[in-house]
């Protein structure tokens, strides 16, 4: 008899598998609907009759459709996402160039909206339909409305343009890439690894600002969702009964009330964190931050299918392995979902 931890695993085993095979479905069909021709991309519009028929041979394009499908299923089972139209180089290898770029300031963005939207939201709580509630709800108000890009141009013009407080676009500065030796990809690892202190810091100054505006993003979202949260547990009658006990209104919000949202709250702050690492197009595109949102945007104006493919693939990964560990960090923090 199948013991109920291997039914577990083989039942996330197999919803694994199931989201991954419609993900890969739904990308080879969005990209044979597309008007786009990858044959076209690569010989030219001016090429000949012959010249697109070999090419349309050699991609498979010339094949029964569920044939390419399937052989392209066999690819991606192996790692081989196919090669840029654009630059001829393996697409697998260049999301792995550009990923950790986007994984560097996502993770600091979702930590920043974390360590300042639980508060606020507890705060906003337990204040409620006060001044201070207003003004939180305000600040998150306007982390959702104003866009994002518009934040990061600003941004630039007061504290690059103006103030010359931070610096400009990109990661480093101009002349300062080539001076680093890519380990991790991770910019400010990488300096430190390096020992290099001045560019260290350069990296640092460089990954504040846009790190700051996803941060806000972040923070609004949390802390809208903690206050909710929050209020809901607060009107419970265990905390009517811990206040008649005499228990601290600290103690009641942070270990009692706090306790019971924690394992919903995980689930905001995992969805946020993915919405990040999805790629923060138009933040990356505003800094020239060369991350995965960039990367598939400029897929997408090149024409280049095979690479939109991966990214998306890439993009559907990150999210399977994410509610993954929200699954497993569900089963640690609350013993009744083991």
């Amino acid at each position: 008899m199948i013991s109920g931890r291997v039914q577990s695993i083989l039942r996330t085993s197999l919803s694994v598998a199931t989201t991954l095979l419609g993900l890969l479905l739904v990308t080879f069909v969005i990209s044979r609907l597309l008007p786009a021709d990858p044959v076209l991309a690569i010989v030219g519009d001016h090429a000949s009759e012959s010249t697109i028929a070999k090419a349309r041979h050699d991609l498979g394009l010339d094949k029964p459709i569920l044939t390419q499908f399937a052989i392209y299923l066999g690819n991606v089972a192996t790692g081989d996402l196919g090669k840029s139209v654009r630059t001829g180089r393996p697409i697998l290898r260049e999301l792995a160039h550009v990923f950790p770029a986007t994984l560097e300031l996502a993770t600091l963005g979702t930590l920043i909206g974390v360590v300042f939207g639980i508060p606020l939201g507890v705060l906003a709580a337990t204040r409620k339909d006060t001044m201070i509630d207003h003004l939180i709800r305000l600040i998150g108000l306007i982390g959702y409305s104003v866009p994002i890009f518009w934040l990061g141009l600003m941004g630039l013009l007061v504290f690059y343009a103006k103030l010359d407080l931070l610096p400009g676009p990109g990661r480093l500065d101009f002349g300062y890439e080539e001076m680093v030796v890519p380990v991790t990809g991770l910019m400010t690892i990488d300096t430190l690894l390096a020992g290099d202190v001045a560019l260290f810091g350069n990296a640092l100054a460089h990954l504040i600002l846009p790190a700051s505006l996803l941060g806000y993003f972040s923070l609004a979202y949390i802390s809208r969702m903690t206050r909710s949260l929050m209020l809901g547990q607060l009107r419970q009658e265990y905390i009517l009964t811990a206040r008649v006990k005499g228990v601290s209104e600290a103690r009641i919000v942070w270990k009692h009330a706090m306790g019971n949202i924690l394992v919903p709250l995980l689930t905001v702050v995992a969805l946020s964190y993915g919405n990040l690492l999805e790629g923060s197009v138009l933040t990356e595109t505003v800094f020239s931050w060369r991350g995965l949102g960039l990367y598939i945007t400029d897929s997408i104006f090149g024409q280049d299918l095979p690479a939109v493919m991966g990214g998306t693939i890439a993009v559907g990964a990150i999210f399977i392995v994410i509610n993954m560990l929200t699954d497993v960090a569900y089963r640690v923090l609350d013993p009744r979902a083991r």
